[in-house]
């Protein structure tokens, strides 16, 4: 169960501005969240493998890669053989 106090610790952890009247309701919605994890927990899967019974991740073949006039004619904006973005400051 969150307390009061927890709520406090963590919006200062956090850095967030939370006033004196809005802890009562963050520590309400983080006991509901809790409550409903929970709830989830208790749930039995059917059909579903077991963890890490399948991997669904194909093996890593090495192939050729485009050549650079391909990868360029999609490109927005080059410049000089690379593609040009915007600025970012």
């Amino acid at each position: 169960m969150i307390t009061e106090s927890d709520i406090e610790h963590i919006a200062e952890l956090a850095d967030i501005g939370i006033s004196k009247d809005e802890v009562p309701e963050f520590a309400r919605q983080f006991n509901a969240i809790l409550e409903y994890f929970s709830t989830i927990e208790s749930v039995e899967g059917e059909g579903a493998p077991a963890a890490g019974a399948a991997n669904a991740f194909r093996e890593d073949e090495p192939r050729p890669c485009l050549p650079q006039e391909a990868v360029l004619a999609n490109a927005g904006s080059t410049e000089n053989g690379y593609i040009k973005a915007p600025r970012v400051m």
